[in-house]
């Protein structure tokens, strides 16, 4: 097979999705908590702070959700929202489930163009929520289409402790930070 200039980028292109199918989509992401589960089964919300490019946390809002059979949140907002234009720059997300003082992790969150994925949350969010069901709030597929809403699909880094709150202006916690070991007694 001879190989032209011109299908080269094709070629790492595909080079490239393929590698990332190979890539088992578990090493790509931290699995839910117990807690977590457990909490988000009952929640009705969640609160989500980023990160200001000051490296403080941003006021923490309630959003509406839904769960992926993998354990992931996924969320729509505006596209000119700061919570999108934050995450789109490498922010963390920071996320309280069920009020700004319930169990709380930090996260990765990914801007979602799948219309399958995208379809998830317009289907989804009627079910759990009776305003968008009433046809009074909930995400469209035209918003979408348009650009005006976009997905966001969370996923847990880590669990941040138990009474861990919500503070604007406040630094927030590092993405990659380890648990520090018990002092040896």
């Amino acid at each position: 097979m001879k190989i032209s200039a011109a299908n080269l980028p094709h070629l790492l292109a595909a080079a490239v999705l393929l590698a990332a199918f190979a890539t088992p989509a578990a090493t790509a992401i931290a699995a839910t908590s117990p807690r977590d589960a457990d909490a988000l089964a009952k929640s009705t919300y969640i609160y989500i702070a980023t990160v200001r490019k000051d490296g403080n946390q941003s006021k923490a809002v309630p959003v509406w959700f839904i769960t992926t059979a993998d354990g992931r949140i996924m969320i729509d907002t505006n596209s000119d929202s700061w919570k999108a234009k934050r995450i789109r720059r490498g922010s963390p997300v920071l996320v309280w489930i069920g009020s700004r003082t319930g169990p709380a992790f930090i996260g990765k969150a990914e801007f979602i163009r799948d219309r399958a994925l995208q379809d998830e949350m317009i289907e989804g969010i009627p079910r759990k929520y009776w305003l968008a069901w009433a046809g009074l709030f909930g995400p469209k597929r035209a918003r979408f289409d348009s650009g005006q809403v976009v997905t966001l699909r969370i996923s847990t880094e880590r669990d941040l402790p138990d009474g861990f709150q919500s503070a604007p202006g406040t630094p927030a916690p590092v993405l990659d930070e380890k648990p520090k070991p018990a002092a040896a007694q």
